[in-house]
């Protein structure tokens, strides 16, 4: 496999659709696909009680919707590697391409119509920072 794509994803249809794209489009480029969850805070909360206590954080439940996400999509030959990172979207989904030298980044259109377009989106922060190419899905039909 040459390169990395990375797409973008929290537990939404239209990030659904958007990360199917980006298989697609790793699947031809012959690229591994990276998929983000972003997370903003790592405090954990303790719940349960005796022996039966477990931490969740909002980086567990990243790294959840991420292995989730992932294994919707995983099909040889297509390689596909979750990943959880801290910060907000357009952060997370630039710093894994600046990390892993990406070819793409794919996103979701979501929040780019009215006052989202003039106050920002996910796609708008990512496609000013990316170090790469960036793709954004039709995902305002979902």
């Amino acid at each position: 496999m040459t390169g990395v794509v990375v797409v973008g994803v929290d537990d939404s249809p239209t990030a659904r659709k958007a990360a199917h794209t980006a298989a697609r489009l790793a699947q031809a480029l012959g690229a591994s696909l990276h998929v983000v969850t972003a997370f903003g805070s790592e405090r954990g909360e303790t719940v349960g009680s005796g022996s039966d206590r477990m931490v969740v954080s909002e980086a567990s439940k990243a790294k959840d919707v991420a292995e989730k996400v992932a294994a919707e999509l995983g099909q040889a030959p297509l390689e596909v590697i979750p990943f959880a990172i801290h910060g907000s979207p357009p952060q997370a989904l630039v710093k894994q391409a600046e990390t892993h030298n990406a070819r793409l980044i794919v996103v979701g259109s979501k929040g780019m119509r009215g006052l989202g377009r003039v106050l920002g989106s996910i796609a708008t922060g990512v496609a000013h920072n990316a170090p790469c190419d960036v793709y954004v899905v039709k995902t305002d039909d979902v």
